[in-house]
C-alpha cells in the first residue's frame, strides 16, 4: 500500500501544488499524494506555467481545504509555509510524521512578469530539490 503524503500551505495555490506535482511525477509509484490549504485560493496560473516548463501538468489540480480525515490517515504531513505550520489543525493520529519545509511564497513576488516568473522558477526548483531528497532517502 502506498504511503500517503499530504502537503499543506496557506492557500493551496502555489507551493503545495508544485510539491504535489513533483512527488506524483517522481514518487507516484511509492506515494499517494494530496495537497490542501488552510483556505482554498484557487490554482495559481503562474504555478501551472512554471511546472509546464519542466514537463509536469498540474492544470487539472484543484485547490482544496484541509480534510481532517486525510490529515489523520497520512503517513507524512508536510507544511510548506510558516503560516500553515503554525496553524495546522491538530493531528489526532500520533503515527503521522509531520515536517515543515519552508519556502518563500512566489505569489508575493513583485515586478515585471519575467521577474515574477523568475521567483516562481526559483521556488519550483527549490521544492524539486527537496522532493528529490525525500524520494531518494525518505526524509
Amino acid at each position: 500500500m502506498k504511503q500517503l503524503v499530504y502537503f499543506l500551505c496557506t492557500g493551496n495555490s502555489c507551493r503545495s501544488q508544485i510539491a504535489d506535482g513533483f512527488l506524483k511525477a517522481m514518487g507516484g509509484d511509492k506515494y499517494e499524494v494530496k495537497s490542501a490549504g488552510l483556505e482554498a485560493h484557487g490554482l495559481n496560473p503562474r504555478a501551472v506555467k512554471a511546472m509546464n516548463e519542466v514537463g509536469i501538468d498540474i492544470s487539472s489540480h484543484t485547490s482544496d481545504v484541509i480534510d481532517p480525515e486525510i490529515l489523520n490517515r497520512s503517513e507524512y504531513v508536510i507544511t510548506l509555509c510558516g503560516h500553515a505550520d503554525e496553524h495546522c489543525p491538530v493531528i489526532a493520529n500520533n503515527r503521522v510524521t509531520k515536517w515543515h519545509w519552508g519556502f518563500d511564497d512566489p505569489a508575493k513576488a513583485a515586478g515585471s512578469e519575467e521577474e515574477i516568473m523568475a521567483v516562481f522558477r526559483e521556488v519550483r526548483n527549490a521544492i524539486k530539490a527537496r522532493i528529490e531528497i525525500f524520494v531518494q532517502e525518505g526524509k
